[in-house]
């Protein structure tokens, strides 16, 4: 008789999903970078005492692959729809933004918040502490008006901390997104 595997239970809590059982914290930063040990902002490896929070795509991620299982309050089940009806409501464009989270994730970058670079995503090749993100990446839509004064000053910012910048086109229909890196240099 086989062991059925019980999925780590995630908590919603506002607009994050923690983590409150410590090894299956651990396995989850260690299989994929999800998350950050709560407290700690530069983990060094798994080896943490400390919960790990998730923001709403990363829970709604691993929730959708069947990695773990989001409640809220006193073991409250909330489904998938339920957990896609608050990501809508929490991020702009939201739908578009998991397009690519979704297909950085699946060609095995590390996926991280942006939102200290001034873009949607951070993306590692190997994982934080272990390499820095290479990439900065900035997702928009076929009809999104984007300046060249908004391009420049992206690139800037992103030369600036030693990043490529990332546009992200995104196709919903399709379900495809291209990718178009700015490469800055002098003459």
């Amino acid at each position: 008789m086989s062991k059925r595997v019980q999925k780590p239970l995630g908590e919603l809590v506002e607009n994050r999903i923690i983590i409150w059982d410590i090894e299956e914290s651990r396995r989850l930063f260690k299989e994929g970078f999800y998350g950050k040990p709560v407290g700690i902002a530069k983990p060094k490896g798994a080896d943490f005492d400390a919960p790990l929070i998730l923001d709403l795509i990363e829970g709604y991620y691993l929730a959708k692959i069947g990695r773990i299982k989001i409640h809220k309050g006193e073991k409250k089940k909330v489904s998938l729809k339920a957990m896609e009806k608050i990501c809508n409501q929490e991020y702009v464009d939201f739908k578009e933004k998991f397009l690519v989270y979704k297909k950085l994730r699946e060609a095995n970058y590390v996926v991280t918040p942006g939102i200290k670079f001034g873009c949607d995503f951070a993306v590692y090749e190997h994982g934080p502490g272990i390499d820095h993100a290479p990439y900065l990446v900035q997702v928009v839509k076929p009809d999104d008006d984007i300046t060249a004064t908004s391009i420049v000053l992206s690139g800037r910012l992103a030369t600036t901390v030693r990043k490529q910048f990332i546009l992200a086109l995104v196709d919903i229909k399709q379900e495809r997104v291209n990718f178009l890196s700015f490469d800055w240099w002098r003459a």
